[in-house]
């Protein structure tokens, strides 16, 4: 990854930042063969598909935030862009990664490890954690907004967002979680495709 030209979702982060995120996507290029972390096809834009697209997920975060849960958190789209991101801009983020795949833990515990950032790593089914009383819920590619829904409900509090990323389908996944939850929605258009979008959700209430 070159990083002459290229912005950050907007953010204005130092060559440190990049550095960390080079180092990021060189573990990707090693691990993914063994563990497909993301699509093989996707590598060679990592760049724009997996970084930029995680990136924009920080500036949606409330700025009084303190407690990240990133659930579903595979390759690290989005949680750990946000931890190595925010170790510069959000110190004070608390950022919890969450993946049942011990394979892609152990990933994610490497990269924690090469990039020096601070990051919790869980080893379970998000359902089964403790309720995290988190400020903000991140997933990428894990479930349907119904589910995810019903997994902030549990790990948000009555403040905090959910903050989603979705692609071309997200209107048939409101739809259909309008049928078991109501919510507050913010769509914020996705910087990296022109057919996907973020979802921002709170004031969740199952009906």
């Amino acid at each position: 990854m070159t990083t002459d030209n290229r912005g950050l979702a907007g953010l204005d982060v130092s060559r440190e930042t990049f550095e960390r995120l080079e180092v990021y996507e060189a573990l990707l290029a090693k691990w993914n063969p063994a563990i497909n972390l993301v699509a093989k096809g996707t590598l060679g834009e990592a760049w724009s598909r997996h970084f930029i697209d995680s990136a924009q997920v920080l500036s949606l975060a409330p700025p009084e935030a303190r407690i990240w849960l990133d659930v579903g958190s595979g390759g690290g789209f989005p949680g750990m862009v946000v931890a190595i991101i925010a170790a510069e801009l959000r110190p004070d983020l608390s950022i919890t990664l969450v993946d049942s795949d011990l394979r892609k833990s152990a990933f994610l515990g490497e990269v924690a490890r090469n990039t020096g950032v601070a990051v919790t790593i869980n080893a379970v089914r998000a359902e089964e954690l403790p309720p995290a009383n988190a400020d903000v819920m991140t997933a990428r590619a894990f479930a349907p907004l119904t589910t995810l829904l019903s997994l902030a409900s549990r790990h948000l509090n009555p403040q905090g967002r959910g903050i989603f990323l979705k692609g071309a389908r997200h209107e048939a996944e409101v739809s259909d979680a309008l049928e078991s939850f109501r919510f507050d929605l913010q769509k914020v258009p996705s910087q990296t495709d022109p057919q996907a979008v973020i979802l921002s959700v709170g004031g969740i209430t199952r009906v």
